[in-house]
């Protein structure tokens, strides 16, 4: 078999959260891949990065007190301890905020311009009159104008999967404000995919066995032709206005891509930049024509991946990709929608601090996974079964039962393989090229069935033979030798063909049974007479209940506030780092005047022993005249950041107790240091 180049991709997730089991699910479908192209002796570039841009990245990081690149910084740092914990093994984790996008998505762009298919239109869109901005898409809501499901946002339906234009909603509103968006105009730019070579390429492209024929039956509508004649599939809006977070376009001030437009340019960015650090030629590998490249995603992005993305790569003279895999939706309990405060929610990171091992549930959704777009179900009671059935009872248990005879009887040794051994090791050997056939297609859950079937076969082997009581005969050592010799190679093969699904438990019985890593290409081979393994030590748990109640235990009830008599609630905890981070410091009030213009207001000159004076404006003018607080000590947030007011620059806060209603008894109290506190002196 010739050695295949295979440029591999999983979607990329948006940088505004954690990963969700959604994600581990698509990562360990593509992983498994990967591993079972590369035992195949493949060259695999396996790249993924974050989705770094959009006006939704933008609103967060300005409520987080954060810069755009900080926050997606800050999201970035928290992936690693997903992607080790469960084995996926990435080659390279970039940023659609990383300069080799900036540079291809502009490439791309001109690309398009050049071939005809950019137009600039002036539209009306939607602005946020209480914002004061131009809304993205996903920040308006309303009644999808096709199904009419209630709270759908400004670009797709979620439920019905139509792409529309904002405007076609039906009772639009804010979801930044709620308030009802007004249109104005603006120019934007469009790439036409209607027009009659984008709608050939797709009609070729999507027939050619590129997408499954579930996805074909979806998106063939948006490119056949409508009762009016006219495609169905409009063209599509590629720009938006400032301020946004993302890549400018070309000689258009003002102007940013829109985040689909850059997001699976990503891909390739992420490729560069692995391609980049290692020193292998980029455009020479997208240039080859040999390379393939595959997308694995999930059905809610079908139309992004399947029309927009195979036509921006067509067009601006670029490989297209030879398939993209579409997935569904991860399910609990027999199609109950996931639900964190149900307790109905798989969350990835705590199944990994539970102590739970990861393969246990790369076998589980392997078991579940096919070629198909559907979605799969996560059952506790069925996860427990198979883990605990199929994994330790079938497989492991193989190992277990033959490994110490061969270390206390034969000194770590194998030996001979009898004709009912040969038997059985053929049979399992001549298995090898259905379950490839398996995993290629991505028929995980039938590549599991073929291989535990296997098993039973072994296992049947091992109760008609029963090495245990063989133990126990004078004269049967031989017999006991090649029996557990033919499991101890039955076992390795079994090995060989979960390996893609289970890497690290694979690696630990390459160590034990000193054997080189496994390859598809070493089922013909066996260890052989006179081979050495090292002592058996136990290689998987069984799953326990408590773990899995644990897992899908609902979170606590926020605790309710305590409260002081008549007072506010307690505010929440924080640690002593943040106290830390106060300066409170003894201030003496040096002079103190009445603010003309405010009621509330009184303006403090302090003495803070810095050599010099502030100048503070405080609320306190209802509970104290200015006459006597002048002399006074008191205590002032020292680094407090300076404030500009109508009435000058206040540089602190003095200290007041009060509750709530400040008007309420018994009023304002300015804090007021014991005699011996002088000005300078650090509240610790």
């Amino acid at each position: 078999m010739s050695q295949r180049r295979l440029f591999v991709t999983t979607a990329l997730p948006y940088a505004n959260g954690h990963f969700h089991i959604g994600h581990i699910m698509e990562y360990i479908q593509a992983d498994i891949w990967v591993r079972f192209q590369r035992m195949q002796g493949h060259d695999v570039n396996f790249v993924c990065a974050d989705d770094a841009h959009g006006a939704p990245i933008m609103i967060a990081a300005d409520k987080a007190g954060k810069t755009p690149q900080q926050f997606v910084a800050d999201i970035a740092a928290g992936r690693k301890p997903y992607l080790d914990g469960f084995h996926i093994g990435f080659d390279n984790w970039h940023s659609t905020d990383g300069p080799e996008n900036h540079v291809l998505a502009q490439d791309v762009y001109r690309a398009l311009k050049a071939n005809g298919l950019i137009e600039t239109r002036t539209i009306e869109q939607f602005f946020d009159p209480e914002k004061n901005m131009f809304l993205p898409d996903r920040f308006i809501k309303g009644e999808c104008p096709n199904c009419h499901a209630k709270d759908q946002y400004g670009d797709n339906c979620e439920v019905c999967s139509k792409v529309y234009s904002p405007t076609d909603l039906i009772n639009p509103y804010s979801a930044l404000s709620g308030a009802k968006p007004v249109l104005r105009q603006s120019d934007h730019f469009f790439f036409k995919l209607s027009d009659p070579r984008c709608l050939a390429f797709l009609d070729q492209w999507t027939q050619s066995g590129a997408v499954q024929p579930e996805v074909l039956n979806k998106i063939s509508e948006w490119i056949e032709p409508g009762e009016d004649g006219k495609p169905r599939m409009g063209d599509w809006d590629i720009s938006r206005d400032a301020p946004y977070f993302g890549i400018e376009i070309p000689d258009a001030p003002g102007k940013y891509f829109y985040v689909w437009l850059d997001a699976p340019v990503g891909y390739l960015a992420s490729l560069k930049n692995l391609f980049d650090k290692t020193g292998r030629d980029f455009d020479a590998f997208m240039a080859d024509p040999t390379t393939e490249q595959y997308h694995f995603i999930g059905k809610d992005i079908i139309t992004f991946h399947t029309l927009f993305w195979p036509a921006m790569l067509k067009f601006s003279g670029r490989k297209v990709p030879n398939a993209v895999f579409v997935h569904g939706f991860l399910t609990i309990n027999n199609g109950e929608k996931m639900s964190k405060s149900r307790g109905t929610g798989l969350d990835p990171l705590k199944y990994l601090q539970l102590g739970m091992n990861p393969e246990w549930l790369r076998y589980y959704l392997a078991a579940k996974l096919s070629s198909r777009n559907e979605d799969i179900d996560f059952n506790p009671e069925d996860f427990m079964l198979r883990v605990n059935s199929d994994l330790v009872g079938k497989y492991i248990n193989i190992a277990s039962r033959a490994a110490g005879f061969i270390a206390k009887r034969f000194d770590g040794r194998l030996g001979e393989v009898s004709a009912d051994g040969d038997a059985l090791l053929d049979h399992l050997q001549s298995a090898a090229p259905h379950v490839a056939e398996l995993y290629a297609e991505r028929e995980y859950g039938k590549a599991l069935r073929e291989i535990m079937l296997l098993a039973d076969r072994v296992n049947a082997y091992v109760d008609q033979n029963k090495p245990w009581e063989l133990a126990k005969q004078q004269g049967m050592d031989g017999r006991l030798h090649d029996v557990c010799t033919t499991c101890i190679e039955a076992f390795r093969l079994l090995t060989l063909y979960l390996k893609p699904v289970l890497p690290a438990l694979a690696a630990q019985v390459e160590d034990f049974l000193q054997a080189a890593p496994l390859q598809f290409a070493h089922t013909t081979r066996l260890l052989g007479k006179g081979h050495a393994i090292k002592a058996y030590q136990h290689l998987m748990q069984r799953v326990d209940v408590k773990q899995l109640d644990a897992l899908f235990e609902p979170p606590p009830e926020p605790a309710k506030p305590a409260t002081v008599p008549g007072g506010e609630p307690i505010a929440d905890t924080i640690s002593i780092d943040d106290f830390a981070k106060i300066d409170l410091r003894i201030a003496q009030i040096v002079k103190c005047e009445a603010v003309e213009g405010s009621s509330k207001l009184l303006r403090l000159t302090l003495d803070v022993g810095e050599g010099r004076t502030r100048n503070v404006f405080s609320g306190i003018a209802s509970a104290y005249a200015p006459e006597d607080l002048v002399g006074k000590l008191s205590v002032v947030v020292a680094n407090l950041a300076p404030r500009k007011m109508k009435f000058g620059v206040s540089e602190g806060m003095v200290l007041a107790a009060s509750h709530a209603d400040e008007n309420a008894e018994p009023g304002i109290h300015v804090l007021h240091p014991w005699p011996g506190a002088t000005p300078g002196m650090r509240v610790r």
